[in-house]
């Protein structure tokens, strides 16, 4: 049996408070390594410096477990998004947002999360089913909404706000999954992550904006 440094306590036992979210963190490491179905609560526990019996106190199963690891990875995430002020233009807010999203999903725990989901949730149909109703339609709605203010106010054109922000999501997301592995997906291999959010933005903006008035601009090029 280990011991912390003397006159060292362990810290589940210094800070009990914390103990649920270092469970929690504990938890997507280990699921990153061994996937859902193969981690077991015993390695959740040792990483998390705790019993099994303790984990058992928060979280009734591996399942449950999951779910609240998304809550705190993920849905928190989408919560300080919605609760964003929606002051200044769409265009601005939307910006903001195509930002936070993209730092979000170039961090390693989204990119744990999606090997996870994409990976194995299929074999869990009631987490996908949770992952689809709280992670993808929540966070789709959310941009849709800011889209849906931008076309009321005269900043977008006429689209339909659920596909368009359906369509950002999937650039978003693919993006980050390739800069996650410049050495296989080689169209990114010299794009710094700025770069490509920045190239997001300009394409979409070019897409969502109203197009320039076709005569107007005749009428500029024969001046």
């Amino acid at each position: 049996m280990s011991h912390a440094p003397a006159g060292q306590e362990p810290r589940w036992r210094r800070l009990p408070e914390e103990r649920p979210r270092q469970i929690i963190d504990a938890a997507l490491d280990v699921f990153g390594e061994h996937g859902l179905a193969g981690a077991r609560l015993e390695d959740i526990a040792k990483r998390a410096g705790v019993s099994k019996g303790t984990i058992y106190l928060y979280f009734p199963n591996k399942e449950a477990l999951f779910r609240e690891m998304i809550r705190q990875k993920v849905i928190e995430v989408i919560e300080r998004a919605e609760q964003q002020p929606t002051a200044g233009t769409a265009t601005e807010q939307l910006r903001r947002h195509m930002h936070e999203s993209w730092t979000f999903l170039r961090s390693p725990t989204f990119e744990t999360i999606f090997r996870l989901v994409h990976g194995e949730l299929h074999h869990f149909p009631d987490l996908a089913a949770f992952y689809s109703r709280e992670v993808i339609q929540r966070s789709t709605s959310l941009t849709a909404q800011i889209i849906r203010r931008g076309i009321e106010r005269g900043e977008f054109r006429g689209v339909e706000p659920t596909v368009a922000a359906r369509m950002l999501g999937s650039m978003l997301v693919s993006h980050a999954v390739w800069c996650s592995r410049r050495d296989f997906f080689q169209h990114v291999a010299a794009k710094t992550d700025a770069q490509c959010i920045d190239e997001i933005i300009d394409f979409y903006f070019h897409a969502l904006l109203h197009a320039p008035d076709a005569d107007h601009g005749a009428g500029t090029r024969q001046a």
